[in-house]
């Protein structure tokens, strides 16, 4: 069982440069933007090892504090190195989940580290929806670009249901006020963040391609299960165009939405 003393935290990394395949990593880097290096190792491993780093830190539900703390004071270098600590956290118990996400999102500049870390959380949000929602709202106010998008994918991943549709619009349309038109770029900048220190983040300037694309994703989904109401909310969602019509392209690449609506939709373009 590990301490996760440095020594062992580089055996983790030795690990991650064994299972790293060279054909894997370059196409990863034709499809991601991410500042850290990438080693090229499958998700699906990357996944496997969080799990054996899980059994070591929870015993019946009961965090081994020490172990936990260790391997958390760790800091990542490569792209798989943060996918294997979200993945840890995202198995942790609920409140300890909830707790040690927001420092790690600070951790997050791409989409796939984000997505995968927002689905990997389902066990835990979908016992916990309502209470959960305090956090989306929380994270929708945060004005951070990859806080933001892990709302909107926890929304599209963990809450499209009859019971949650409205909260969703709802959503949708309070971040949209304050879009930007235009396709949007990622910056990474240096600001204060909400669990205090100074952090690389970055920050919604609401020109942020991540979550204009997260929104248009977001509604593609409604769409594909409830497009009478999606419809009629649509119509009077006031969205900067590119967002808009990206929501349109979104919809019409589906294969669960029905042809007669892809037709409608592309009459609404702008």
């Amino acid at each position: 069982m590990k301490n996760w003393n440095k020594t062992e935290y580089k055996e983790l990394q030795n690990r991650l440069f064994e299972e790293a395949e060279e054909g894997y990593r370059d196409f990863v880097l034709n499809g991601l933007i991410t500042e850290r290096p990438i080693l090229g190792v499958r998700i699906p491993k990357c996944k496997v090892i969080a799990k054996e780093i899980l059994a070591g830190c929870v015993n019946e539900g009961v965090v081994r504090e020490e172990m936990i703390s260790n391997f958390l004071k760790n800091e990542p270098v490569a792209f798989e190195e943060v996918a294997v600590r979200g993945y840890v956290i995202a198995g942790l118990p609920y409140e300890r989940m909830k707790r040690e996400m927001y420092p790690f999102i600070q951790l997050i500049d791409n989409w796939e580290i984000c997505d995968t870390f927002c689905a990997e959380m389902k066990k835990n949000i979908r016992k916990n929806q309502t209470d959960f929602l305090n956090e989306i709202d929380k994270m929708l106010k945060s004005l951070d670009e990859f806080q933001t998008r892990v709302a909107l994918v926890c929304l599209l991943d963990h809450y499209v249901s009859a019971d949650y549709l409205n909260v969703i619009f709802d959503r949708i349309a309070d971040i949209a006020k304050y879009l930007s038109d235009g396709e949007g770029e990622m910056s990474v900048v240096r600001k204060k963040g909400e669990t205090g220190g100074e952090r690389i983040g970055t920050v919604l300037s609401w020109d942020a391609y991540y979550v204009k694309m997260a929104i248009a994703w977001l509604i593609s989904v409604c769409f594909a299960k409830f497009p009478d109401e999606t419809l009629l909310f649509f119509e009077d969602l006031k969205l900067p165009r590119w967002t808009y019509n990206k929501a349109i392209s979104k919809t019409c690449e589906s294969y669960r939405v029905d042809k007669s609506l892809k037709e409608e939709l592309r009459r609404f373009r702008r």
